[in-house]
């Protein structure tokens, strides 16, 4: 069974559950928010489900719920943040002013995050980047899920990578992909769910294909492309974590436990000035190929889903599983 809620009012549910575990009022409002965001684009998988998980880590120490990120800008157009174990959503925040000057200043800017936890939807500060006229690349890595091609064992995260980029009179064009077939996030929904899961989208602990649920979670991700996918993954782990000097995925703790160290993986974020590097007339001439790719019948732009998504969930509201909404509002009722 389900239940339709406003948008506002989950959020404001979620802001005092987090709260109550222990997280500052900034960074309970921060997260708050991107776990509704997530919702309001048709993503569960990385919205208010994964609300438990945080409180019980903040609960725990497994992340520090009042940390606030340090911002430091070791070169011209190089901004370090350390997250100092806390939620990524107040680092990336933190990161948006002072990476949107310097690539104003010198055409192309990075924010490098270090001590990080999980992102969310990666395509949002990608998105909010293009939305503020920049060309944004995003990448992180995550607990390790994907084996390296050959092997058996996981040590790369799914490690989602983002583009955006923006349009003169529409909203921005936003890729978001995540290196496995599919997300975590969606095998721990249908694991909760006790339902299963595509055939194609990981393998058991011996290695076999499994539509399980449950022992896809005790086994690795399978990535995309073949022997393409790991190499990317190896990629992301090298930019998200081996610059920032976090933990790659190998070293990193789980983001549904409450046990164990923080995670402290890492994020990378480049933010590029289109009028710097293309000229005035840059996004002009992006828009032809846009514009050539939508003459073909049933092609839409990445991202398009979403957007609808945003639009109908505002209006009629967000739609949850009973179960986890009465579960959040005890959580946050009985720690008030």
């Amino acid at each position: 069974m389900t239940i339709t809620r406003p948008a506002f009012e989950l959020e404001a549910l979620a802001e005092r559950l987090l709260i109550a575990a222990g997280a500052s009022s900034p960074n309970a409002r921060l997260v708050a928010t991107a776990l509704i965001a997530a919702e309001l684009d048709g993503i569960p998988s990385h919205g208010l489900s994964r609300l438990p998980f945080y409180a019980d880590q903040v609960t725990s120490g497994k992340v520090a719920g009042a940390a606030v990120p340090t911002v430091t800008r070791p070169a011209q157009a190089v901004i370090h943040i350390d997250a100092h174990d806390g939620f990524a959503f107040p680092a990336i925040a933190a990161g948006f002013a002072a990476v949107e000057a310097a690539a104003r200043e010198t055409g192309i800017a990075v924010v490098a995050i270090a001590n990080s936890h999980h992102c969310g939807v990666a395509g949002h500060p990608v998105e909010r980047l293009a939305e503020h006229g920049l060309i944004g690349l995003f990448f992180s890595n995550t607990p390790a899920a994907i084996a390296p091609w050959g092997g058996k064992a996981a040590l790369f995260g799914t490690n989602p990578v983002a583009f955006g980029c923006p349009r003169p009179d529409a909203p921005p064009l936003v890729v978001d992909l995540s290196l496995s077939v599919a997300a975590r996030g969606k095998i721990m929904v249908a694991a909760g769910k006790d339902e299963p899961i595509p055939e194609g989208w990981a393998l058991d602990a011996e290695g076999r294909p499994t539509t399980v649920a449950k022992a896809a979670l005790g086994g690795t991700m399978l990535a995309v492309g073949g022997a393409k996918g790991p190499a990317l993954a190896l990629v992301v782990e090298l930019l998200a974590a081996g610059l920032t000097r976090s933990h790659f995925g190998f070293q990193a703790s789980s983001f549904f436990e409450a046990k164990g160290p923080p995670p402290r993986v890492g994020q990378l974020m480049l933010a590029l000035d289109p009028a710097a590097l293309g000229g005035a007339a840059m996004l002009a001439h992006c828009e032809e190929l846009l514009r050539a790719m939508l003459a073909q019948p049933g092609v839409r732009l990445p991202g398009d889903r979403r957007v609808g998504n945003r639009a109908r969930l505002s209006a009629v509201g967000i739609t949850i599983p009973r179960t986890l909404f009465e579960e959040l509002q005890r959580r946050a009722g009985h720690a008030a």
